[in-house]
């Protein structure tokens, strides 16, 4: 287990990109390998991202041979410590993978070890400290994840969102978190939270290593097609530095010959905002009513959902259901206009302080709408990171990935 987090800022933080381990040879990975453990043997002192760090042997051959991932702790992942962010379940080792975790060894990743989670992916923070500036949240429910590759620990990591829990902390430490369509990935193994909700995403350091990550995967990513973005407009109420980075952003990408279109989505924003913590309540309330009946205190705010949601009527739940479908059939027609839409990936830069994660509201209508999302580190300067949000329409991840890397190119320029 971890040692005991420390309050001094750590060394700079400097993640690594995968597609430099994917042009390595067994060699060069090895080496790539020995400095990632050196990363996390300085750095996790005082970044805790870690529930246990206890590296596997590599599974051999593939394409992912030798690289090394951190799993989420409410993923099983066979021999060690998966406890689901609680201490209800202190001490626990998971016997068996998840079904994500046994697709990844057989690409032949390397599990260095499972990453703290908020409590059964809710709000209960973690201990885990943002790489950027530890006086500052990671964001949540993937904490560990999101910090261990910015952190350059590892240059893969998996999470899950069921609101915002992949791309808001991405945005908050400055990496490229990436949640595909809603059940592409299996969540077999994955504790749930809101099945209809729960989906399986990743961490890299950039969109250009999600790209290559996707296609190592045996997915395809489409080669760049000349179509119109949609950017959100007016912009929802986020804080005057994610507003001024957002726009400075866009400016820079019509600057380098995209072609932009507003596209106002409040109605959308404000609908499925509240659809969302419906069906949050009342998924969750079924999941955890065990954990409500016997371990009440020790639930934290998870508990005051799980109160909510049991005394939730059915009608409401299914009200909500509603409202999400008819969305996805409105934004189907927008994405067909405007193939891919962009977004603040959250509300501004990770808060100060570790007693909060962060607001999912940016990210919660897209996982509703089980669409592809992704969050990608735009142009701060020497400021806390800030993500742009780009989805496309439900199985069209090739698109946003090959996207999201054309964006990343032109405001690197």
């Amino acid at each position: 287990m971890s040692p005991e987090p420390s309050s001094s800022r750590p060394p700079e933080a400097r993640p690594s990109r995968l597609i430099d381990w994917l042009a390595a040879d067994p060699a060069g990975r090895s080496a790539l390998g020995a400095a990632c453990r050196t990363r996390i043997h300085e750095l996790e002192p005082t970044l805790q991202a870690w529930q246990q760090f206890a590296p596997q042997a590599a599974s051999g051959g593939g394409p992912l041979a030798g690289i090394p991932v951190g799993v989420k702790e409410i993923i099983e992942t066979r021999g060690l410590a998966t406890e689901y962010g609680s201490p209800i379940y202190h001490g626990r080792i998971a016997t068996e993978d998840a079904a994500i975790v046994q697709q990844l060894r057989q690409a032949g990743a390397q599990i260095f070890g499972t990453t703290r989670s908020t409590a059964f992916a809710y709000f209960t923070p973690t201990i885990t400290r943002n790489p950027r500036n530890p006086a500052h949240t990671p964001g949540g429910s993937s904490s560990g994840s999101a910090a261990a590759v910015a952190a350059g620990m590892v240059p893969l990591a998996l999470g899950t969102q069921t609101a915002g829990s992949v791309l808001r902390p991405a945005s908050f430490c400055g990496v490229t978190g990436f949640k595909p369509s809603f059940g592409l990935l299996p969540t077999e193994g994955v504790y749930p939270f809101a099945p209809s909700l729960d989906t399986v995403g990743f961490f890299t350091a950039t969109a250009a290593d999600m790209a290559a990550l996707w296609s190592a995967l045996g997915w395809s990513v489409e080669e760049p097609a000349d179509f119109v973005f949609g950017a959100v407009s007016p912009l929802p109420n986020v804080e005057p530095a994610m507003a001024a980075v957002f726009n400075a952003t866009l400016d820079r990408c019509r600057r380098a010959g995209l072609r932009i279109e507003p596209v106002d989505l409040r109605t959308m924003q404000s609908t499925l905002e509240a659809a969302v913590r419906t069906v949050m309540q009342y998924e969750a309330a079924r999941i955890h009513e065990r954990h409500f009946r016997d371990h009440r205190e020790q639930l934290g705010p998870l508990g005051d959902l799980v109160a909510i949601g049991l005394a939730m009527p059915a009608e409401k739940y299914e009200s909500a259901r509603r409202d999400i479908a008819e969305w996805k059939l409105h934004l189907a027609a927008q994405f067909r206009a405007t193939p891919v839409i962009l977004t603040p990936a959250s509300l501004g830069p990770a808060p100060v302080g570790l007693g909060a994660t962060g607001d999912p509201r940016m990210n919660a209508p897209w996982t509703a709408l089980g669409t592809p999302a992704i969050s990608v580190p735009m142009p701060v300067g020497d400021g806390m990171p800030m993500g742009l949000q780009m989805t496309a329409d439900v199985g069209h991840e090739g698109r946003l990935l090959r996207a999201a890397v054309a964006l990343e190119a032109a405001w690197s320029d």
